[in-house]
């Protein structure tokens, strides 16, 4: 089949925001699921709270896996978010199996996400501003919940 989509980049535009926007979706359907794993498996002092905020994780990590596949589709890049696909090429840490403590549950996936999305902000910058701009939107509320789950889970 003929790609059904063209896009208005050019070849090596399309090839940098496509590559940048199939590995994205990889980190966030990935993070989603290990959001929603600790979800079910979170114990601690802070379980309530935590649980709560691995909820807002999971619904932002899915939202944002939407916008950025229906970005892709848009400048006629199909990903390939197949759980196998997923599992080889994304780049967050991911969690044990079992019982989470609440200030381990998923910092440390949630930063890596976060660090690759800063080298595609690069990446994109001159490629496809759009797919910049997209980036920067989701790094900005990934920021966020980053922060309120290290300040909610802190040492006092």
């Amino acid at each position: 089949m003929t790609e059904p989509i063209t896009s208005t980049l050019d070849p090596e535009q399309q090839r940098i925001a496509g590559e940048t926007l199939r590995a994205t979706v990889f980190d966030l359907i990935d993070l989603s699921l290990i959001a929603e794993h600790a979800h079910y498996d979170v114990i601690g002092a802070d379980f309530r709270s935590a649980h709560l905020a691995l909820d807002e994780l999971v619904i932002a990590a899915r939202e944002f896996t939407d916008a950025v596949v229906e970005h892709a589709t848009a400048i006629g890049v199909r990903p390939d978010n197949r759980a196998a696909t997923v599992a080889e090429d994304s780049g967050a840490i991911g969690i044990v199996g079992g019982w989470q403590r609440d200030t381990d549950a998923v910092a440390g996936s949630l930063a890596a996400v976060l660090n690759r999305l800063r080298e595609r902000i690069a990446a994109t910058e001159k490629a496809d501003p759009v797919t910049r701009d997209l980036f920067l939107a989701i790094a900005a509320r990934l920021e966020q919940l980053h922060g309120m789950w290290q300040a909610q889970l802190a040492a006092v």
